[in-house]
């Protein structure tokens, strides 16, 4: 296997600080292990804060089993500067999304799907989605944006969800934002 340590990036949640992405793999591979008749979803989703003098960018990434809990962590980008521009920001914060995606290689996904593989004829089940906080609303600027953003998440093979369906994002991620 390649070595998952490549990626110099840090993820933390309320129990771990600075967990390598190969630390985050484990975990997610665990979890899933520890009820392999289960029901997983394994969701990304990034959102932003425009602070003063900073822009903050949280992305989530969680495993959920369905009605059986979950295991989630974080990773934060800070960009110096305010970035007002909304098309931008959407845009960056599907890009973040998108390049903590492309660190789960084809093996590593495979991995994942041999854990509940054994089990699919008795109901188990692996899905793969990408949170984006957007959506269709009348009233949300971010509607124009729905279709070039849900075609970015498609060409990774990974369903997209945006609002309200999109709680990785506009829940989870947007809590460490702020």
């Amino acid at each position: 296997m390649a070595d998952l340590n490549i990626y110099n990036f840090s993820f933390h949640n309320l129990t771990r600080k600075d967990m390598s992405f190969s630390e985050v793999f484990q975990h997610i591979l665990n979890f899933m292990e520890s009820d392999p008749n289960g029901n997983y979803k394994l969701m990304f989703g990034t959102d932003s804060q425009v602070h003063p003098s900073y822009t903050r960018f949280i992305t989530g990434i969680v495993i959920q089993r369905e009605t059986k809990g979950a295991w989630a962590c974080i990773r934060k980008v800070i960009i110096p500067r305010k970035m007002i521009n909304l098309h931008e920001r959407i845009s960056y914060e599907t890009t973040l999304t998108e390049e903590v995606v492309s660190m789960f290689s084809e093996e590593m996904k495979e991995q994942l799907i041999a854990v509940i593989l054994p089990n699919i004829y008795r109901g188990a089940s692996f899905s793969i989605e990408g949170h984006i906080d957007i959506g269709y609303g009348r009233k949300n600027k971010t509607r124009i944006f729905v279709s070039e953003m849900v075609s970015r998440m498609e060409s990774l093979g990974i369903e997209p969800k945006i609002k309200p369906e999109s709680f990785v994002a506009s829940s989870y991620a947007n809590r460490y934002t702020k």
